[in-house]
């Protein structure tokens, strides 16, 4: 069905001529307008009017295009409480399924959903756990329901969950968070539910180890990397070297700065927006310098982490089932990943995990939020989680929560910007070592910090800066935007988190 959706960039020359005109701030403008005409029919008229005096081409765009909706910026605080408010949220940020316009770039999804809002008017998906977080203490399980559904159909449709859905993101997906919803909803209506979604399930694991049939050491393939020994292991990817249709002029403006050939900084920078940490200097082989991007080459903790939970739940799924085999599969599976996790990022000497670079054959010793997930997880040793927890509150804690970072680059994955869900991933992964105190500590900043933001502002924010709590989060490719779908779920869903729980079993 992929072939069935349409896809922008074949309307070039007018396609790079839009995006390389700045006639739009935001890149990402253009790729979600609806063409009103037939492509070709456009593409004729372009051809001949560009050439003619006086042509506008912003005027040409719009009278052949549709443009999208300026995202509602009016839904402010008004004396609600900031839990009201955020309860009245989902319905602003819930879209109808709908029936999608022919060229469109919007793959449509047959149930409702909720969109982080701001500039993201369509469904993202590692954001859509954290909101299911918070879609269930609203009550709202249905919605977390649809939901669900929706990545599956994506799964079953097109093969993977795309970063978006959106056709400009069929390249790429984002962090494998399925299998936590599916747990998610699990919880809500029970264990059948696990059993329900295996098909999905197993066909996104397909997705993420496709090139494991024929992988031999030192063996690379999209996103597995085969290590001496025989060990694999995964990182990001995007099938397109090209520049992103929704920031071309930003990726065509970096490429230009870089030595590599620009492909393969394109397919960096795609590879880092399918890690959803877009961008951070976790990725940069110069941290000031975005231009020297190196996703591809690293092997992601936090990635890994998530894979190692998606066979752990199949190897539950599968052990309920009468057919042994794949059981014992995945038990293997879930049992090499738990020891690379540990031979490869975990750093004895700094007492930290950090990602491992698979070109240089060694850690990066980049100082992310991403060593806590093998705490989320339960893979951590209690040592290894003591030293963690120092970690964090020794350089990561701040009156506002956890940095991401502890470099500031000016990338808005960096210091000193906070984001809600690794929030959560550390408060979670702390408590399940009975670091309730420091857990305590990180979610009453953070929780503290949305009220005053709302307080000042009316708003919740995709992102904060945690270390002035005057200073709005900042930094990257766009301006800090409001709504927030993940911000809104991890402020409600924190009060309630208490060990233990089911991911350290």
């Amino acid at each position: 069905m992929v072939n069935e959706y349409f896809d922008i960039t074949t309307l070039s020359p007018l396609y790079e001529d839009v995006q390389n005109s700045g006639i739009f701030a935001d890149s990402k403008f253009f790729v979600d307008c609806i063409l009103r005409t037939d492509p070709d029919a456009v593409l004729r008229v372009y051809e001949k009017e560009k050439t003619e005096a006086g042509f506008d081409l912003l005027a040409f765009v719009l009278r052949h295009f549709s443009v999208p909706e300026t995202p509602e910026t009016g839904y402010l605080a008004a004396g609600r409480l900031i839990g009201q408010h955020v309860d009245q949220l989902w319905d602003v940020l819930l879209r109808s399924p709908g029936v999608t316009e022919e060229n469109s770039t919007l793959i449509p999804l047959p149930n409702p959903y909720i969109v982080p809002g701001g500039r993201f008017r369509e469904v993202y998906y590692w954001d859509s756990y954290f909101t299911m977080l918070g879609l269930q203490i609203s009550g709202k399980e249905e919605t977390v329901q649809n939901m669900v559904d929706n990545f599956a159909f994506l799964i079953d449709h097109i093969g993977f969950i795309p970063n978006g859905n959106r056709t400009y993101y069929l390249s790429r997906s984002q962090p494998p968070f399925f299998s936590l919803m599916v747990t998610l909803l699990s919880e809500m209506k029970g264990e059948e539910v696990l059993i329900r979604y295996r098909p999905e399930l197993e066909r996104e694991y397909e997705f993420w180890m496709s090139g494991e049939s024929h992988a031999e050491e030192g063996a690379k393939y999209r996103r597995l990397v085969t290590l001496p020994g025989g060990t694999s292991l995964n990182r990001y990817w995007d099938n397109r070297p090209e520049p992103r249709p929704e920031a071309y002029a930003e990726d065509v403006h970096t490429a230009s700065k870089s030595d590599a050939p620009v492909e393969e900084t394109f397919r960096h920078i795609r590879a880092a927006a399918e890690s959803g940490w877009d961008f951070s200097s976790r990725w940069l082989a110069d941290p000031g310098r975005l231009e020297t991007i190196q996703t591809t080459d690293i092997l992601p903790v936090d990635l890994n982490c998530l894979l190692y939970f998606l066979e752990k739940t199949l190897l539950h799924v599968h052990r309920q089932l009468p057919d042994r085999v794949p059981a014992d599969v995945f038990k293997e599976r879930t049992r090499k990943r738990r020891q690379a996790i540990q031979d490869y990022f975990w750093d004895e000497d700094e007492g930290y995990f950090f990602d491992y670079n698979h070109v240089k054959n060694s850690r990066t010793g980049e100082w992310t939020l991403a060593g806590v997930f093998p705490l989320f997880f339960g893979i951590a040793t209690e040592e290894q989680a003591a030293s963690v927890a120092r970690h964090l509150e020794e350089k990561f804690l701040r009156a506002g929560g956890l940095i991401t970072t502890i470099r500031n680059t000016g990338q808005q994955w960096d210091e000193p910007n906070g984001w809600a869900p690794l929030q959560y991933i550390a408060c979670r992964g702390l408590m399940q070592y009975g670091y309730t105190d420091l857990a305590d500590r990180i979610r009453k900043n953070w929780r503290n910090m949305n009220e005053k933001i709302y307080a000042d502002t009316g708003k919740m924010m995709e992102k904060y800066n945690v270390t002035d709590l005057n200073r709005p989060g900042g930094g990257g490719e766009y301006p800090n935007q409001d709504g927030f779908g993940w911000t809104n779920g991890v402020y409600l869903a924190l009060p309630y988190l208490c060990p233990p729980n089911s991911l350290k079993k």
